[in-house]
């Protein structure tokens, strides 16, 4: 894995919002709480925390630019 800027983008930002699967969950409360990633899936939750750790955001930096 690289250390590297995350590149955004906008279709797969908004389909996250908008899934059906999201919004049936929020609408019956059905909301892991935080952390709770590594229960369910501990292979997915190490690979999210290393992934995280490595890249930044580019909405992140321009926040730091503007402050």
């Amino acid at each position: 894995m690289k250390i590297r800027i995350r590149k955004p983008s906008l279709k797969k930002s908004i389909a996250a919002r908008t899934s059906g699967k999201r919004i049936i969950k929020n609408a019956l409360g059905l909301k892991a709480p935080r952390g709770a990633g590594w229960l369910t899936n501990p292979k997915k939750a190490a690979y999210n925390k290393s992934y995280n750790k490595k890249t930044i955001s580019i909405w992140l930096l321009i926040r730091k630019l503007f402050r």
